[in-house]
């Protein structure tokens, strides 16, 4: 789920920054810091939006740098259990398939691509249902079901999601419609 939330911090503002406004300042001193970093509470910061307020500038002794209290906006994205997820497949492993959500990749393990026994074609890097011959490769487009989340750190790529695509109305986009054109068994 995406979300603007407004963030108090302080921000060092160093020397060579002086001649700048100070808003830009804090922006750019603002974006090398939080931007692409994984908040446990918030989700991925993907973008710091609008600096609204800079303080006053405080120095400290021995530092050169002026430090503000500073009022900007923040653009997140948090993944959700049990949330339902448009993606791209975007690697392919003989354990299952790896699905771009947003900014960040979900793995969908084999045993959840899809009902059927699913086998992985190495040489065209690929997954096949035995009984459907329903194929998964790179660059299909799937929706899928967060199922699972683990935060262990604040860089992206060590957080792990895990999905499944195989309930009702999951799967391929392909998969999918073709379901829906099935006629109603009585």
């Amino acid at each position: 789920m995406y979300k603007l939330l407004t963030v108090k911090d302080v921000v060092r503002i160093p020397p060579k920054m002086f001649t700048m406004d100070p808003k830009e300042a804090a922006k750019l001193v603002l974006r090398e810091t939080y931007e692409g970093i994984y908040d446990r509470d918030e989700g991925v910061i993907l973008a710091v939006m609008d600096v609204k307020e800079v303080g006053q500038g405080v120095i400290v002794p021995g530092d050169g740098a002026t430090y503000h209290e500073v009022t900007f906006d923040v653009l997140v994205w948090k993944p959700e259990n049990q949330e339902v997820v448009l993606g791209e497949v975007v690697e392919m492993m003989p354990y299952g398939a790896f699905i771009r959500i947003g900014p960040m990749d979900g793995l969908v393990h084999i045993s959840q691509l899809m009902d059927d026994y699913v086998v992985f074609d190495e040489k065209n890097r690929q997954f096949i249902g035995k009984e459907s011959g329903r194929i998964l490769k790179l660059g299909d487009k799937v929706r899928a079901r967060i199922i699972g989340i683990s935060v262990k750190s604040r860089i992206i790529r060590e957080n792990k999601i895990n999905m499944t695509m195989r309930q009702p109305g999951l799967g391929k986009f392909e998969w999918i419609e073709k379901e829906k054109r099935k006629p109603k068994e009585a």
